[in-house]
């Protein structure tokens, strides 16, 4: 890999970690609205995919993908910060303030949105996959779903039909250790998820997903196979998510070591870049200007208005008109 395309990365994944760690501490401060799930340590992961993923394909995000919505947001359109202004509930947000965390969603740039429903749009992305299919365009159609998805029928039943159909479908799976509070090696037969899909006859493979340029070349790889019309591809990012589903979640010791402090994938980015030359001030310039540019979207998320209440059953019902009581 080049030096100025892991330096583009390497901004990226600090937008994501900035952009989550303002977000949690909004939260915590009662500013954000509805639940919050982050996606810190998993900033290679997201980096690596919206950096391949073009605003004709789609991806379905899930709720731990701000990251990759701020990305497409901001690099198809420029401007990120409607997906800050979402999740803090305003009207200026991607979904007037409607969607909030886990169904921010914008198709112009091939978000096409997260369900409450974990593992339901594995079901969905496969209509956008044959449209595709059936119009003869090279695109792409990702669905981004964690561990614990594995465990619903929708898996199998997508990964089959995309099999069957040989549709273009990118699975990236996000295996970050727990589904919720169990371990992936007790919720499943097998600790690597690879192994499971392998049994459905298209390209599978496993990769580090805390690695931006290991995550970055697989991506690539996979993308191709599935423009060049080859069928779907499964992709298993191993991975570690820093925060619990609640407080107080007990994890090894040595485990939160190994990925927060010897496994982080800035720091490894980190250590790559400095390997290449590239100086201490230039990279803390990269952390300093992604910070402050995601404490200009935490401020214009804040000065935005709240959405109408007139205007809470718009683009709810086609055609329909809500009588006021």
């Amino acid at each position: 890999m080049q030096q100025d395309q892991l330096l583009d990365l390497y901004r990226d994944m600090w937008l994501i970690r900035a952009f989550e760690q303002a977000l949690e501490r909004e939260f915590e401060q009662g500013g954000v609205p509805g639940m919050l799930h982050t996606g810190l340590g998993q900033e290679a992961t997201q980096a690596a995919l919206a950096s391949q993923l073009e605003a004709t394909d789609c991806f379905f995000p899930d709720h731990r993908c701000h990251g990759i919505n701020a990305l497409a947001q901001e690099r198809h359109k420029g401007d990120g910060e409607r997906i800050m202004a979402e999740l803090f509930g305003k009207s200026t947000g991607v979904c007037s303030g409607k969607g909030g965390s886990l169904h921010s969603a914008d198709p112009s740039v091939g978000n096409y949105g997260d369900n409450a429903v974990e593992g339901s749009y594995m079901a969905t992305v496969l209509g956008v996959a044959l449209a595709a299919k059936m119009r003869g365009e090279a695109k792409v159609a990702c669905a981004i779903i964690g561990d614990g998805t594995v465990g619903r029928g929708e898996f199998h039943e997508s990964l089959n039909m995309a099999a069957i159909w040989d549709l273009p479908v990118l699975y990236a799976c996000v295996n970050n250790g727990y589904a919720i509070a169990t371990p992936v090696g007790e919720g499943h037969a097998s600790a690597d998820i690879v192994d499971l899909a392998r049994g459905y006859g298209f390209p599978c493979e496993q990769v580090d997903g805390n690695d931006i340029v290991a995550a970055h070349e697989a991506v690539g790889k996979a993308i191709s196979h599935i423009r060049a019309g080859k069928g779907p591809y499964f992709l298993e990012f191993k991975t570690w998510r820093w925060q619990g589903i609640f407080a107080g979640e007990f994890r090894p010791e040595a485990e939160v070591k190994y990925w927060r402090e010897d496994h982080d994938p800035i720091l490894l980015a980190n250590d790559a870049l400095e390997a290449m030359g590239v100086s201490q001030a230039q990279r803390s310039a990269i952390e300093s200007e992604q910070v402050g540019r995601i404490e200009e979207w935490i401020t214009f998320a804040k000065e935005s208005p709240n959405p109408e209440l007139a205007k809470a059953t718009a683009d709810v019902y086609v055609g329909w008109e809500v009588a006021s009581s």
